[in-house]
C-alpha cells in the first residue's frame, strides 16, 4: 500500500496525459517524418491560439503538484523540485516524439516547453505549501479523520466524481460493461475458433423497471458513501462526507448531463425513479452512520454485487448509445477515454481494495 496518495493520484495523472496526448490511438505508422523534427522547429508555431497556451501549462501543473508531493512524502525534500520537473519534461517528451507516429496529431515543441513550464508551476506550489507549513496541516487533517488507512480509499474516493464525469445509462450507475464487453468480443473472435468459446446468453437482456432503477441509482450512491464510511469512523465526520460526497455526486452528474445534453438538460437526469434512489441512499447512509467499519466493508460488497448484478441484465437504449457517440465525437475530451475507463472499472476496483482490506485483517487476526 502507498504510504501518500500522491503517488496513486500522481500515476492516474500520467494515464490521464497519455490518453489526452495519444488518443483516439489509431492509425500508427511510420511517416517518414524525423522523431526530433519539432525540436528544430521555431518557436512560436505557425498556428497556435491562447486556449492551446493555456490548457497545454494548465494540463501538467497537477502532474508537477503531485510528483514534488511524492517525492517530499518520501523525504527527499532536497530534491523535489528537480525530479517532479525532471520526470514530467521526460513524459511530455515521450508524448510528442510518439506523436510523429499518429497521423491525426501535430508535435510541437511549444507543446513541450509550455508542459514542462506547467509541471514546474506545480512542483513549484507543492514546496511552496511545505514552506508554509500548509501539507503538514492537511497531513494532520488526514490522520485525524482517516487514521493510518491505506491511501487506496481515499484515491478511490477522489476518483468517483470524475468517473461520473462520463455519461451512465442510469445515474450513478457506473461499471456496465457486460453488454460492451459481448460486442467487442463478438467484434474481435468473429471467424475465427474461438468464436465457440464466447458462452451463450440464456435469456436477452432487459429493460429495467422504474423500480429497478430506485434500486440501482440507490446502490450506486450508496458504494461510495459506505466506502467513505469504510476509512471513517467518527459520526459527525460521517454526516459531513456524507453531505460532501452528495454534492458531489450531483454536481458531477448534472456537468455530465450539461455537456452531453446541453446546459438546458443539466437537471434531465433527475427523473422520479432517480430521486426516489437518491433519497433512499441518503435514508440508508443516515441509518448507518454508526456502523463499524468491518460492518461497512461487508456492506460494500454486497452494495457492489447486487448493483452490478442488476446493472449488467440491462441493455443501454439506443438513443443512449447516439449520445455517447456524439460525446465521444465531441471535443471534450480527448479525456474521453480515460473517464469511460474509470466509469467501467471504479466499482471493481473498490470490489478489489474491500477485499484485500479484509483478506489483510483476517491474516493479522
Amino acid at each position: 500500500m502507498f504510504k501518500t496518495s500522491a503517488w496513486p493520484l500522481a500515476l492516474l495523472y500520467c494515464v490521464l496525459i497519455v490518453f489526452a496526448s495519444l488518443f483516439p490511438f489509431e492509425g500508427w505508422r511510420v511517416q517518414g517524418i524525423s522523431p526530433w523534427v519539432f525540436v528544430t522547429a521555431p518557436l512560436p508555431p505557425p498556428y497556435w491560439t491562447w486556449f492551446d497556451v493555456n490548457t497545454n501549462i494548465i494540463g501538467y501543473v497537477p502532474l508537477g503538484f503531485l510528483l514534488a508531493l511524492g517525492v517530499l512524502r518520501s523525504g527527499l525534500r532536497w530534491a523535489a523540485l528537480p525530479l517532479a520537473v525532471l520526470a514530467g519534461a521526460l513524459l511530455s517528451l515521450c508524448m510528442e516524439l510518439l506523436q510523429i507516429y499518429l497521423p491525426r496529431r501535430v508535435p510541437s515543441n511549444m507543446d513541450f516547453v509550455l508542459n514542462a513550464a506547467g509541471v514546474l508551476i506545480g512542483a513549484m506550489v507543492a514546496g511552496a505549501l511545505e514552506w508554509l507549513g500548509w501539507l503538514e496541516r492537511w497531513s494532520v487533517f488526514r490522520e485525524r479523520w482517516f487514521g493510518a488507512q491505506p491511501q487506496g480509499g481515499l484515491v478511490l474516493l477522489a476518483v468517483w466524481p470524475v468517473a461520473l464525469l462520463f455519461p451512465a445509462a442510469l445515474p450513478f450507475g457506473l461499471g456496465q460493461v457486460l453488454e460492451r464487453l459481448d460486442t467487442t468480443l463478438d467484434a474481435w473472435l468473429e471467424g475465427t475458433p474461438f468464436m465457440t468459446w464466447l458462452p451463450l446468453r440464456e435469456r436477452p437482456l432487459e429493460v429495467l423497471s422504474p423500480s429497478a432503477e430506485v434500486l440501482c441509482v440507490l446502490l450506486g450512491l450508496l458504494a461510495p458513501v459506505l466506502l467513505g464510511y469504510l476509512l471513517i469512523g467518527h459520526v459527525r465526520r460521517r454526516i459531513i462526507f456524507l453531505v460532501l460526497a452528495l454534492l458531489a455526486g450531483v454536481a458531477a452528474t448534472c456537468l455530465s448531463s450539461a455537456m452531453a445534453y446541453g446546459p438546458e438538460h443539466a437537471w434531465a437526469w433527475l427523473t422520479l425513479p432517480t430521486q426516489v434512489g437518491v433519497m433512499g441512499a441518503v435514508l440508508s447512509a443516515l441509518c448507518l452512520l454508526a456502523a463499524p467499519r468491518r460492518w461497512c466493508s461487508v456492506l460494500l460488497l454486497l452494495v457492489l454485487m447486487w448493483q452490478l448484478n442488476w446493472l449488467n441484465q440491462a441493455p443501454t437504449s439506443a438513443y443512449f448509445a447516439q449520445t455517447l457517440q456524439t460525446w465521444e465525437q465531441g471535443r471534450f475530451m480527448r479525456f474521453y477515454g480515460l473517464g469511460q475507463w474509470l466509469g467501467w472499472l471504479w466499482p471493481y476496483g473498490v470490489l478489489a481494495y474491500v477485499a484485500l482490506r479484509l483478506s489483510q485483517r483476517q491474516r493479522e487476526s
